[in-house]
């Protein structure tokens, strides 16, 4: 890849991609940038830096195959799209979101004979074996994403994520934060606050699996023709360094 590339990002308006999208275009490493999702950042809400390079359009999940995003010949893909089954309304609506929804755009943002990376936001335990829906559903989408033939996939698995700033009051959040800021002066494995995720997505978007440092502690895992690298809570700590 050259040294300037473009970035496509789903899921921009959550936590992680939001603070995604402020590292993209403040970063003169991508000179183009793609938000595209169900809603867009408002204008006041992004940086000042870097608003001239960004290409925002509003999309159907359901209807991919009218946005257009392989024309785009996007150099990295991200995906920080997700959700939970509360938010969902029901287990078969979050698998669809949080699962199909996520490998139907990665899919349709490929583009044939033009290289490119893909960056996962899973989360810590994923497990295609899971006995628990949301673990079993992140696993899956690993899996999945794998699978599409990317020249290169790369997977973070954070652990709970510290400085969330939700619009609504979620106690039981509010408690494993402080039980986890707790125990994150002792591991770094239980807590990651969502800027340093956000440095970390970014740093491996641009350096790719073979060019991570040691610190970020990167695995591979995946079956044959659908493998992935793996970046755990405090690999993920370490790159953003």
């Amino acid at each position: 890849m050259s040294a300037q590339k473009s970035a496509l990002i789903f899921g921009s308006t959550g936590q992680v991609g939001g603070a995604l999208l402020n590292e993209l275009l403040t970063t003169s490493t991508f000179t183009r940038v793609g938000e595209f999702g169900r809603r867009t950042t408002s204008p006041d809400a992004l940086p000042e830096q870097g608003k001239e390079k960004l290409q925002q359009k509003v999309i159907d999940f359901e209807k991919l195959d009218d946005a257009g995003l392989r024309e785009g010949n996007w150099d990295v893909v991200f995906i920080a799209l997700g959700t939970t089954a509360k938010a969902a309304g029901s287990a078969e609506a979050f698998e669809r979101i949080d699962r199909k929804y996520v490998v139907d755009a990665a899919r349709a943002a490929k583009s044939e004979g033009h290289s490119q990376r893909l960056v996962y936001v899973s989360s810590t335990g994923a497990d295609s074996k899971s006995h628990f829906l949301y673990t079993r559903s992140k696993g899956l989408t690993e899996d999945g994403l794998a699978s599409l033939g990317y020249d290169d996939t790369i997977v973070f698995r954070p652990a709970v994520l510290a400085g969330t700033n939700r619009p609504e009051s979620r106690i039981g959040e509010t408690i494993a934060g402080a039980v986890t800021s707790f125990g994150s002066l002792f591991t770094s494995s239980l807590q990651i606050k969502i800027g340093t995720l956000a440095k970390s997505l970014l740093k491996a978007g641009d350096l790719g699996s073979a060019g991570l440092p040691a610190e970020a502690k990167a695995t591979t895992l995946g079956k044959d023709g659908a493998r992935f690298t793996l970046i755990g809570n405090s690999g993920a700590l370490a790159l953003a360094q």
